[in-house]
Formats: C-alpha cells, structure tokens, sequence
C-alpha cells in the first residue's frame, strides 16, 4: 500500500471514529452538516454512513444519521465498572498469576486491568506502567510498585493519559507483559475499540510487551466496534469468562493462543 493510500485509509478511519463520537454526544447528526464539517462531498459522508450502519454502529435516515447506542458505544469508567464486576474480578485475580516479582508490566486503562491492579498488594518488586490515573492512584501507597506514566493528554471521561506524547514515551519501555482490554472481540479478526485514538495508544502498548495478554469479559464476544486494536495472531493469551459461547470457545481453541476461561 502506498503512502498516500495508508494516509487515506487513516483519515477514513479517523472521520468515521468522530462520526460515532458526534453521535453518542447529541443523538443525530445531518448529511449536510457532516460534509461541512469535514469538508467532502455529500457523497462520501453517505459511504461513510453506510459503512457505519452495516457495523451496526448508528442507524441512517433520509436526511443523516441517528445513533443507535450499541452496547459497545464508549461508556465512561463509572459506566464500565459497574457491568460484569463479578466477571471481571475472577479476570483480574486471574491474571495476577503470570505475574511474577521483578517484572515489568503494562496495564492499559479501563475496568478489568482495574481489577489486575487491585491485587497487586503481596509484590515486592514491581515496575508498572500504566496510562491509567485510577490504576496509579491505587497502587501508590504500595511501596513494592514502582509506577511509571508516559504523560500524554488527559482524557477525562477514562481518567487516562492519551495522544502522541503518550505513545512516544511508551516507546522507551520493553516489558514482560502487556495486559490490554478491548470493547469488542472477534474471534477470527481481532480485538477492536469504538476510537482510533484508543486503538493507536493499545497497539503501541502491544509493541513493548513480551507478551500480550487481553483481558475481556464474555459479553464483549457479542459486540460490534469500528476500529481494531490487533489481529488474533498478535496476542499470546486471552483471559475471560465462563459465560463465553461454545462456538468462541472453539474457534479461539484453534488459533495456537492459550484461551483461560475463569
């Protein structure tokens, strides 16, 4: 692919990613309105729209678009933790076993790498990087855990650092393990989030890690989501829960990855 074709392919992607933002902010947005703002032709908002409603991402009308709120839409991290809690604490303790004194970890912002951090307390020598405000005001009074912030630019719906400053600084870093959350799973193609930004600050988070563990709970299998994080070959273990769907559960048993179920 050429530059200028990736470079388009990345300006679609971003365009597409703030047309859902839009949509959760104020419920419906015009054709018109939408070619004024990113300024192209009616025409290509229109392929815009109707690649969005085959994802199920929004529902188009005559004259624009409507959202349709998916159960994947972009919550908040208060909205985020109170869904599945139970699930996602089996997860979070789960995952704590690959992780040994003397390692060097990543954990991503969001619900269930929360729960990872919440049973960090019996580590004596830990460095920990995280983008994650809530994560790093729970482990600071643990004098075991070293916490390392890559700085960035402050997203306060997640409490997380975000953006290019974030992931340059991330990029000093080689570690054991990077555990990453997801919105949405799909067991042939990969993990995906609702923003490109998000996508972009994860995959840098996957390149500085020895392994790459993704932490979701089961109802995540069942969602839609635009932009993707990582294919399945990328990833060396996926922790979820017991309530994952049979054919999942196969599929996944397939792909040469270890799949824990808790």
């Amino acid at each position: 692919m050429t530059k200028k074709a990736v470079k388009t392919e990345r300006n679609t992607l971003s365009r597409r990613s703030k047309i859902i933002e839009l949509l959760n902010k104020q419920n419906d947005i015009s054709i018109s309105a939408m070619s004024k703002m990113f300024q192209i032709s009616e025409v290509s908002v229109r392929n815009d729209l109707a690649h969005l409603e085959e994802k199920g991402l929004l529902i188009r009308t005559r004259g624009g678009a409507i959202t349709k709120q998916p159960i994947n839409f972009d919550l908040n991290l208060n909205q985020r933790l109170k869904r599945n809690y139970k699930q996602k604490q089996r997860i979070g303790k789960k995952a704590v076993e690959y992780i040994q004194d003397g390692f060097s970890i990543v954990l991503d912002s969001g619900s269930t790498t929360l729960e990872i951090a919440r049973n960090l307390k019996g580590f004596k020598n830990l460095k920990l990087i995280t983008n994650s405000l809530p994560i790093a005001e729970l482990v600071a009074d643990n004098e075991g855990v070293e916490v390392i912030m890559p700085g960035g630019i402050l997203r306060p719906d997640m409490r997380s650092l975000m953006g290019s400053m974030a992931e340059k600084n991330l990029l000093n870093y080689y570690c054991d393990i990077t555990f990453i959350g997801a919105d949405s799973i799909d067991s042939e193609r990969g993990i995906y989030t609702p923003l490109e930004f998000e996508s972009s600050l994860s995959q840098t988070m996957m390149k500085i890690g020895k392994r790459v563990i993704v932490v979701v709970d089961s109802t995540k299998f069942d969602n839609d989501s635009l932009v993707r994080i990582s294919p399945m070959e990328d990833i060396d273990i996926i922790i979820t829960d017991n309530n994952i769907s049979g054919d999942d559960f196969k599929h996944l048993s397939k792909l040469g990855l270890e799949l824990v179920v808790v």
